[in-house]
């Protein structure tokens, strides 16, 4: 019988809410944000928090294990696709006939019309991305025994996000952008994401001491099967 755990629940659920909210809410928005010594930097609204998400992946695999965090992985991606479809009815249906339904359908084909790129691009992204992350920190764990944490997280979020930000950009916005600004805003959300990691750091720690104390879990995932498209914990 598998194990029931105290936590899981709330940080899956949180995990998908974070994923969901920061990809569709100012992900298509470029801001700027002037820094000192290197000027105006471009980045996409969205990756303010989007890094959170990497840092539930983290939290879970480090804690619950690979196999935990894939079925996570899966219910990010379903959540992604309902929204996805969601956005594409609700801008596609006939809108009222107030001037208000006017002026309120081009906002709505403004925010959302590019939602099914986006969506395309998130689902991709995220799902290669993630999975990069959750198997480099396992592997990592058992190559540290359990040591390291800080060296776990961060390197595995370098090369989950490298990835993440390699896909996502080029296939929601090449094309609608400029190359120049593709380019550079994947790269400034790429150093932006990792940078959150290492500042966040301390928090992680604390939050996976809490959940091993508390659900007498510190899973190793020696023997795993690492393919991504299974949803047992094995």
């Amino acid at each position: 019988m598998p194990r029931v755990y105290k936590h899981y629940d709330f940080i899956l659920g949180a995990f998908v809410t974070v994923l969901i909210c920061s990809n569709f809410i100012g992900a298509a928005k470029q801001a700027v944000v002037t820094l000192p010594y290197f000027g105006e930097l471009t980045f996409g609204a969205g990756v303010l928090f989007f890094p959170i998400s990497y840092i539930f992946g983290d939290i879970l695999t480090e804690v619950y294990g690979y196999g935990l965090d894939r079925r996570a992985v899966w219910a990010g991606f379903a959540g992604l696709a309902f929204a996805s479809l969601m956005s594409a009815v609700v801008v596609n249906l006939p809108p009222g006939h107030s001037d208000f339904m006017k002026t309120y359908q081009g906002a709505l084909e403004t925010v959302f019309g590019n939602a099914w790129r986006i969506a395309l691009a998130s689902m991709v992204a995220f799902w290669t991305g993630s999975f990069a992350n959750s198997f480099v920190l396992a592997k990592l764990k058992i190559m540290t025994k359990g040591r390291f944490l800080w060296m776990r997280t961060i390197g595995s979020t370098l090369v989950g996000e490298l990835v993440d930000s390699s896909l996502f950009y080029f296939i929601a916005f090449y094309g609608i952008w400029s190359t120049a600004d593709v380019v550079k805003v994947a790269i400034v959300q790429y150093l932006f994401k990792t940078g959150w990691e290492v500042v966040m750091t301390p928090v992680t720690y604390r939050v996976v001491a809490f959940l091993k104390r508390t659900e007498n879990e510190d899973y190793f995932d020696r023997g795993t099967n690492f393919s991504p498209f299974r949803l047992k914990n094995e």
